[in-house]
């Protein structure tokens, strides 16, 4: 994030990406004072070169996001509600969490912005990548709904691990609403992400008779 943030022209825009990457070392910091507080040794940490095209690696990881922060939304109020967590805990991780959506709400705004400030021409191919980043990130977050990567599956495992049964229609549900209500936090004139939500909505049909 910060090298797109250094990438970018207007000011405000550059000075919005780079809150956005201050946050994520931030996230990063909490979680890791969390894991020594437990205990739990992850090793060194890897180098992280800068991306040779940074637009485009911001796009793929603002759409894996844009996927992961909606999951979380519901695995997160299931938390709180369980008793799952602490209240210290819960207190720590609110933010964390509500500054995730803000985070894709500010992708969704600048991916209509990297579209508008383009030359006409160049729009399409434009939209063509990010069309192809989504469609990406959906394939690799239904391979893990399926247990192609059962290990890290937080989705389709997260509720399960904190001992909570919810068939798939009601996660979904949960996620959604949970969404809806952390995004009505902001300008209603903002555009949200949708991608996500929109797909979960029209699938609920068939979710319903998978759970039946």
């Amino acid at each position: 994030m910060q090298t797109a943030a250094d990438g970018i022209e207007d000011p405000l825009i550059r000075e919005a990406l780079a809150l956005n990457a201050f946050e994520e070392r931030r996230h990063k910091d909490v979680l890791h004072n969390m894991l020594r507080f437990y205990g739990i040794d992850i090793g060194a940490e890897p180098p992280y070169p800068a991306p040779p095209n940074a637009e485009w690696a911001y796009i793929k990881t603002g759409y894996g996001e844009c996927f992961d922060s909606f999951f979380a939304f519901g695995l997160f109020a299931l938390a709180k509600e369980s008793g799952f967590f602490p209240a210290a805990l819960v207190e720590v991780f609110e933010p964390v969490i509500q500054e995730e959506a803000r985070h894709t709400l500010f992708f969704a705004n600048w991916i209509a912005y990297a579209s508008v400030n383009r030359p006409v021409w160049r729009r399409p191919a434009f939209r063509s990548r990010c069309l192809y980043a989504l469609a990406r990130k959906a394939v690799s977050r239904l391979q893990l709904a399926k247990g192609a990567n059962a290990n890290s599956d937080m989705t389709r495992r997260g509720h399960e691990s904190i001992g909570i049964e919810l068939s798939p229609r009601k996660f979904m549900e949960l996620c959604l609403s949970e969404n809806d209500r952390r995004m009505a936090r902001y300008d209603p004139r903002l555009l949200r992400p949708e991608a996500l939500p929109r797909m979960i909505r029209r699938a609920r049909p068939l979710l319903g008779r998978a759970a039946s």
